[in-house]
């Protein structure tokens, strides 16, 4: 056998490489329950309308049952209200859309009822002063890696940071034209997060690398704030070539 024969021999015994999987195929989330804690403040009340107006089934959370009930009933298309304890455990995706400064405390209380639940952290850590808007550090890096570290049986992914709660809340608004940056660890994760956002008009998620880039996703809020106060706006992203 000549080495040429040889050569094509190895070549049919190899292995056929599986074709790349295309990255927007993405997973049917439509079944799937999402829970917002902090759904009864601005951003939490817009996200939890967006995804209920979509056809998603959703439970807003808040310390109290009754303040998180008024806020469904406001939101309506079948939007249900719980305490944060109940939302978490009825919720296969629980969207984290508190203030930092109840950020840790409200994980902390929650860690048991979010064991094994996929978590999507949306909060930006930031302070403001007479300059304007400007980012914090956590000790952790981010709030995203706050609470990956609180939720040690969970899984984190981090997204919906750079959401204008106006136009989510305003129904004379039909599409959100923005994308969604997306953090996590594992990529099934990830894409089911990005399906998520896909399925409010308008918007599509994008991944944007591992947990330990959220502190960039998250402090680039502030930029934004200066934009939208010089300009009267209320400005997204978009990804460009992809």
């Amino acid at each position: 056998m000549t080495s040429t024969d040889s050569a094509d021999s190895a070549a049919q015994k190899a292995p056929a490489k599986a074709p790349a999987k295309d990255p927007w195929d993405l997973p049917d989330v439509s079944g799937l329950v999402v829970g917002v804690l902090g759904g009864t403040g601005p951003q939490g009340k817009g996200l939890a309308y967006r995804l209920a107006k979509a056809g998603q089934k959703v439970i807003v959370g808040s310390r109290a049952a009754e303040r998180a009930v008024a806020a469904a009933e406001e939101i309506g298309h079948g939007v249900e209200g719980a305490d944060n304890a109940e939302t978490a455990r009825r919720s296969d995706v629980v969207i984290v859309a508190v203030p930092w400064d109840g950020h840790a405390k409200t994980l902390e209380s929650l860690r048991g009822e979010l064991s094994g639940k996929l978590v999507v952290d949306c909060v930006n850590p930031l302070g403001f002063d007479k300059k304007g808007a400007y980012a914090l550090k956590p000790e952790e890096g981010s709030a995203a890696e706050q609470a990956a570290a609180l939720l040690p049986d969970s899984r984190v992914a981090a997204a919906f940071h750079h959401l204008s709660a106006v136009l989510l809340q305003d129904p004379e608004i039909d599409e959100i034209d923005t994308d969604v940056m997306v953090l996590g660890e594992e990529r099934a994760d990830v894409e089911i997060v990005q399906a998520l956002a896909g399925r409010i008009a308008g918007m599509r998620g994008v991944f944007a690398g591992r947990l330990r880039n959220a502190h960039q996703v998250e402090s680039l809020v502030a930029n934004l704030i200066s934009v939208n106060r010089r300009y009267k706006a209320h400005a997204g992203l978009r990804v460009t070539d992809v």
